[in-house]
């Protein structure tokens, strides 16, 4: 049997590791840290503490390469909530709260992984080796060999590099001889800081959502807090440059008393922290131009965060690697056997177009904070002034765009959407009338 050695036992490992077994390949996945039985946060996730979310399209991808993950999340306490109920405040205003969008699933990372993992290491065929240091890679023909610290080399006609934004790749690729171009960056030097909070014995929560109130160019400090398993709620702190929340404890509830609005301050005031404030700053985007390498060589893939990385406040990290791992699953040319340079070169494009959209998103928006280093272009100052005009009819109400935006939000639809009939109904309708006023800030039932 054919053999594929994934390094890394990230989300974006593990998925791939799932779909190629699909393909037939015999795989073994290659985890730089000593994965412990629980579900605790292990260190090599350095943002394992933070909230994560798992777009209603990476839930849909998850499940179909590993069906019953979702039943595991809601047994192991996760929270399933419409996001189109949870109270929004955007940078024109609250969201309409309905069903105009889709559900997820919040559970925190440890167990969102271990559920993964269990599922992924239940396939016959599948092994993983933790505590496994990768060296380098080296060519033996057509197939690979993969270095490891201590350990005889593992031999394979196909490695895939799911480590995530400490990806050693380029050095690897550089000691091969091949020449890859540097990547693209876009740095809004944003931080965050994550504390675990509780309900109080006695006290009824009556929130079922969680609550988001975002930054904006001209108010740096936003939050998000989101319900856990257990009765927990995992409650983030954002801003960007000089507002970055510290690690100061004393400073953690003061910093969500300077925001826009209250929403998030009254809902931590009603609950007693569980733990210390974690920080976390890796958050610029970076994406790898390996496509663009003509002598990249076959048998080679990079996935998820190795391969495009994405300011994480807009959650979209995860979902993108399922959609990867969806795509590599129903790939033809994975027959379980040696892939050449220019099938490999065409397969790796194909993955990298699944980040398009996200880093599309992601690198717009992170370019209107006075703290980027780098500047909109022309094309996206253009569609700005569209997806503006968009947004401030969304916080109106207004159907069609709420709805078009869940669903690319989401990454559901294409963005096309934005262009559709019922949207430019909408905006030439604002044009001639004029944009309704926002609406006002929905009632939110925190303790009952």
């Amino acid at each position: 049997m054919a053999t594929a050695v994934v390094i890394g036992a990230s989300f974006a490992g593990l998925l791939s590791a799932s779909a190629l077994r699909r393909r037939g390949y015999d795989v073994t996945v290659l985890e730089r840290d000593v994965l412990a039985p629980d579900t605790g946060p292990r260190d090599g996730v350095a943002q394992s503490r933070q909230p994560h979310v798992l777009l209603h399209r990476g839930l849909l991808a998850i499940e179909s390469l590993l069906p019953g993950v979702e039943q595991d999340l809601l047994a192991r306490g996760g929270v399933p909530f419409n996001t189109g109920r949870m109270p929004w405040f955007g940078e024109h205003g609250w969201s309409p709260v309905n069903d105009w969008s889709f559900e997820i699933i919040s559970i925190s990372r440890p167990v969102l992984e271990a559920v993964v993992r269990e599922h992924v290491l239940a396939q016959p065929g599948l092994t993983l080796e933790s505590g496994a240091r990768v060296d380098g890679l080296e060519r033996d023909g057509d197939r690979w060999r993969v270095r490891r610290a201590g350990a005889e080399p593992l031999s394979a006609e196909l490695v895939v590099d799911a480590t995530g934004r400490s990806s050693r790749l380029p050095h690897w690729l550089a000691e091969l001889g091949v020449r890859v171009p540097e990547p693209d960056t876009i740095d809004a030097k944003v931080g965050y800081a994550c504390r675990a909070y509780r309900v109080p014995d006695g006290a009824r929560l009556g929130l079922r959502t969680g609550i988001l109130v975002a930054s904006t160019p001209e108010h740096p400090r936003g939050g998000l807090a989101l319900p856990i398993e257990n009765g927990r709620w995992l409650v983030c702190a954002v801003g960007y440059g000089d507002d970055r929340p510290t690690r100061d404890n004393e400073a953690f509830e003061p910093f969500f008393r300077s925001l826009r609005d209250p929403a998030l301050s009254d809902l931590i005031a009603g609950l007693e922290p569980d733990g210390d404030v974690i920080i976390h700053r890796q958050t610029q985007n970076r994406r790898q131009r390996y496509v663009d390498a003509s002598d990249w060589p076959g048998g080679l893939l990079a996935v998820g965060d190795a391969l495009c990385a994405f300011n994480p406040v807009y959650g979209q990290g995860i979902t993108v690697s399922a959609c990867q791992a969806e795509l590599l699953a129903s790939e033809p040319t994975l027959r379980a056997g040696p892939l050449g340079g220019a099938a490999t070169r065409r397969l790796q494009r194909r993955v990298g177009a699944i980040t398009e959209l996200p880093w599309s998103v992601a690198t717009s928006e992170d370019l209107r904070m006075p703290t980027s280093d780098g500047e909109l272009t022309a094309v996206q100052r253009a569609s700005l002034v569209w997806t503006t005009r968009l947004m401030r009819l969304s916080a109106a109400g207004d159907e069609a765009c709420v709805r078009t935006f869940n669903r690319v939000y989401h990454l559901m639809g294409d963005p096309k959407l934005l262009f559709s009939p019922p949207v430019v109904r909408s905006v030439l309708r604002s044009v001639v009338r004029g944009v309704p006023e926002p609406l006002p800030k929905p009632e939110i039932a925190l303790f009952s």
